[in-house]
């Protein structure tokens, strides 16, 4: 049973910051990647950013220079760092992580996310 858990949205003001953290837990051999996507009312959901065990890491280009994702392998958290932030980017944010597990299972876990609001 693997579980992943997102925590830390809620609203803010426009410019304001916050931090989100994603812990998985349970039956894991092994986290390869971690990201976070977001989903706005009426929209498809779309990429945050991405890290890779090793560090490497991908950000849609609206993102970059305003969010930080980040990971803390030992903890099996992953954290997204979002400054600079505009009512657009009000969504619900979600947590994925591919793991192996403890009977070599490889699969893409989600979280339930986190509702971000960011006021104008």
């Amino acid at each position: 049973q693997v579980q992943v858990v997102e925590s830390g949205g809620g609203l803010v003001q426009a410019g304001g910051s916050l931090r989100l953290s994603c812990a998985a837990s349970g039956s894991i051999r092994s986290i390869f990647t971690m990201g976070w996507y977001r989903q706005a009312p009426g929209n498809q959901r779309e990429l945050v950013a991405t890290i890779q065990s090793g560090g490497d890491t991908n950000y849609a280009e609206s993102m970059k220079g305003r969010f930080t994702i980040s990971r803390d392998n030992a903890k099996k958290t992953v954290y997204l760092q979002m400054h600079s932030l505009k009512p657009e980017d009000t969504a619900v944010y979600f947590c994925s992580a591919r793991i192996m597990t403890i009977g070599w299972s490889s699969n893409t876990y989600w979280g339930q996310g986190t509702q971000v609001t960011v006021s104008s």
